[in-house]
């Protein structure tokens, strides 16, 4: 790898993702802009996404730069020529608890759940991770929840 991705945006006019790079060997920091291509309002951003990172062209400028990244970027290129907000197309990509998710539709509701899933891998916990613990048990603190006869210690089948 010969460039460290420092940063990476996008341009509306004409669409484009904008990255600023440094250069290994020169400690160079520079701007490369690359155009979107082939890419309208009813685009897959996944596919433009993938075909984007793995472009001869661009492939050693992107290696370190996440294939989501680069999926979210098309995500605010395809809002915006639909004319949604750069308001809209940030909530409707960041993660919120409270949201509820019953009230989404097909493609917002595969975006939050695709960053649940990248979330999760990230803090998810192998065998070889340092600090593993195989069987951890935790006790959460029920802060304002109401009590519920499943937590009581006794049963009535005698378990």
């Amino acid at each position: 790898m010969q460039f460290v991705a420092k940063r990476c945006g996008v341009k509306f006019s004409p669409p484009s993702v904008v990255l600023i790079y440094e250069s290994k060997d020169t400690k160079t920091i520079r701007k490369r802009i690359i155009p979107v291509r082939n890419f309208s309002k009813c685009s897959d951003c996944c596919t433009a996404a993938n075909r984007m990172k793995y472009h001869v062209r661009h492939r050693e400028y992107l290696e370190g730069v996440t294939l989501a990244q680069l999926e979210r970027l098309h995500i605010v290129l395809q809002d915006h020529m639909q004319g949604r907000s750069l308001e809209h197309t940030l909530a409707s990509l960041r993660l919120d608890p409270e949201e509820d998710l019953n009230k989404l539709d097909d493609e917002d509701l595969a975006r939050k759940k695709a960053q649940m899933d990248e979330l999760f891998e990230c803090n998810r916990r192998q065998k070889d991770d340092p600090g593993f613990v195989y069987d951890l048990e935790v006790e959460f603190k029920a802060e304002g929840r109401e009590p519920c006869s499943w937590d009581e210690e006794t049963s009535d089948d005698g378990f």
